[in-house]
């Protein structure tokens, strides 16, 4: 017993020596912020790549059946990779047109990155 509580005072003394000072848990991951997201007040903006990066398609309207109607890069295949919700209400988002097979929503003044692993077709309010 006196072996381990002398490798623990050894320890202590190591680290004070050091100026190392150990931490008891992670720091948690950086929310993502508004401000590195590119989408005017009143829109439900989409995006080709993670943390509001690449091409953006943004619509005012509360509901759409086919994005691809207007966004490049729902056109060419590419998948929506993060998401940012400045409307006043919960969007919900398909992987289909005309509101087919749901795979998230997003709350109002919230949003973030996605799996990326498929495009958003059509949504409409929760």
């Amino acid at each position: 017993m006196s072996r381990i509580r002398s490798f623990a005072v050894a320890s202590v003394a190591l680290v004070a020596a050091l100026g190392v000072v150990p931490t008891a848990t992670a720091a948690p991951a950086t929310p993502a912020r508004a401000a590195a997201y590119n989408c005017s007040d009143g829109f439900f903006c989409i995006y080709s790549d993670w943390n509001g990066g690449g091409t953006r398609c943004q619509w005012s309207q509360e509901r759409l059946a086919n994005t691809a109607d207007n966004c490049s890069f729902i056109q060419r295949g590419q998948n929506v990779r993060s998401v940012w919700n400045k409307t006043n209400h919960r969007v919900q988002y398909y992987t289909a047109t005309n509101y087919n097979h749901r795979v998230g929503s997003t709350p109002s003044g919230q949003g973030g990155n996605l799996q990326g692993s498929y495009q958003i077709r059509s949504f409409k309010p929760q």
